[in-house]
């Protein structure tokens, strides 16, 4: 650990103490993770065709059920999702959080599947999915809810006669992520969209015809403050924790907050987020 990391983790933890012990537990625990936020983006570019302008897609990641966050909240979730009518629905992994200990209930298929998209809903594998036993649960969770997992493959997105390219790739940190096999066939002069769980992955996807990468993981760091930031982001989410960044002139990579929680039950200055993405073309 550098000085500069020690001395953030440090003040951070100082600050975090000062905080709790004046009173302000009860927000950090049960009022900021409740307080969701919908982030909209706009992504342009000149690889889509005009067809797609206007195409509204939603991302959710780390929900984390069984740890604070509980089946009636993601009805809630759910709701909020159909009410901004996508036209496609991804989830960027970590469904519950500790498979092996979780007591699976058949409402989580059940309002999973209400989520409706018009071209379809997908999702890839977080570290907590393959974690605890769960790589083939939560996959028949999943395909009950009617949602195509994405694990090191794509699925061309047609409208109007034109296309995109939607790829996953399987974790990074407990899973076997291969770009290469993700894109096999692929056309490069398409727009291409990549769902890669952590966000520090972008570092590999620079070196491909990918257009966008979408990542979770993070949680945005839970806990932030003025200044000095997260104090504490998991492995391959520690360049990379929050918001937009522009990796180079042909890649963007958006990170995900969040819905639930993990390790710790908290958030401060760092809301549960839902991603609304609409596409534009460049050319229109």
């Amino acid at each position: 650990m550098n000085r500069r990391i020690f001395l953030k983790r440090t003040l951070g933890s100082l600050l975090a103490f000062i905080g709790i012990s004046g009173g302000t537990y009860y927000y950090f625990r049960n009022i900021e993770p409740s307080l969701l936020k919908i982030t909209e983006e706009v992504i342009s570019s000149s690889k889509l065709n005009s067809a797609f302008n206007d195409f509204k897609i939603i991302q959710f990641s780390d929900t984390h059920i069984g740890f604070h966050y509980t089946l009636e909240q993601l009805q809630e979730l759910a709701n909020k999702i159909n009410s901004q009518n996508p036209d496609i629905i991804v989830f960027t992994g970590d469904l519950v959080d500790e498979p092996d200990h979780y007591h699976w209930d058949s409402r989580l298929s059940s309002i999973l599947q209400s989520m409706k998209a018009n071209y379809g809903k997908y999702w890839i594998y977080g570290n907590h999915d393959h974690g605890g036993y769960g790589t083939e649960i939560v996959k028949e969770v999943m395909e009950k809810s009617e949602f195509q997992l994405l694990q090191n493959s794509h699925v061309s997105i047609e409208k109007d006669g034109a296309s995109m390219v939607l790829a996953g790739i399987d974790d990074a940190l407990l899973g076997k992520p291969n770009l290469e096999t993700a894109l096999q066939y692929t056309d490069p002069n398409l727009f291409t969209l990549l769902l890669a769980h952590e966000p520090d992955f972008v570092e590999n996807t620079i070196n491909y015809p990918i257009d966008i990468q979408l990542s979770g993981h993070s949680h945005g760091g839970q806990v932030r403050f003025p200044i000095i930031g997260d104090l504490y982001t998991p492995a391959l989410a520690e360049k990379y924790v929050q918001g937009k960044y522009i990796v180079n002139e042909n890649l963007s990579l958006y990170v995900n907050s969040g819905i639930g929680t993990t390790r710790l039950p908290y958030r401060f200055l760092c809301r549960p987020e839902l991603h609304v993405y609409k596409l534009k073309s460049k050319m229109s």
